[in-house]
């Protein structure tokens, strides 16, 4: 982008940087020494009634990967607002897949049964020589309209 006018150029290089720069599509947490990088399929934009999965890229301090068979991982979703004593509409089983540069990471399929805001809440414990504290990480997805569902299901 060229600008003539010097006043504007700092509008000008961040314009120009926007339109450049990628937009990141991953939402990272931290808990004790596990990274989760969450993302959820299509585009984060799940919508009601329709097949969506979501991914947990985990990673230890410095950057190793956490693959499923070595962590004892369960994943919660919660439809929003969330009182203390809410149970999960449901608890998908995870399966390991590898996506991008992420190798065996836990995955889990499933449907949201109407529009509106769901929390995600993994838990893990390390599994046999695995070296990682326990963790707990939670995301918010927003879930759009779609086709509307009696019930939460799970995919296997």
């Amino acid at each position: 982008m060229f600008c003539l006018n010097q006043s504007r150029n700092l509008g000008c290089l961040l314009v120009s940087t926007l339109i450049v720069a990628p937009v990141a599509a991953h939402t990272v947490q931290v808990s004790g020494d596990v990274a989760a990088t969450f993302h959820v399929e299509p585009n984060h934009n799940p919508k009601a009634g329709q097949q969506a999965r979501a991914w947990f890229a985990l990673t230890r301090k410095g950057g190793q990967i956490i693959p499923l068979s070595q962590c004892n991982c369960q994943l919660a979703v919660y439809s929003l607002p969330r009182t203390q004593n809410s149970q999960p509409l449901m608890k998908p089983s995870l399966k390991a897949i590898t996506v991008e540069k992420y190798q065996e990471i836990p995955a889990a399929q499933m449907i949201f049964p109407k529009a509106g805001a769901y929390e995600l809440e993994l838990s893990g414990a390390p599994k046999a020589k695995a070296e990682f504290k326990p963790f707990l990480v939670k995301h918010t997805v927003t879930v759009e309209a779609g086709t509307s569902h009696n019930h939460m299901q799970s995919l296997r």
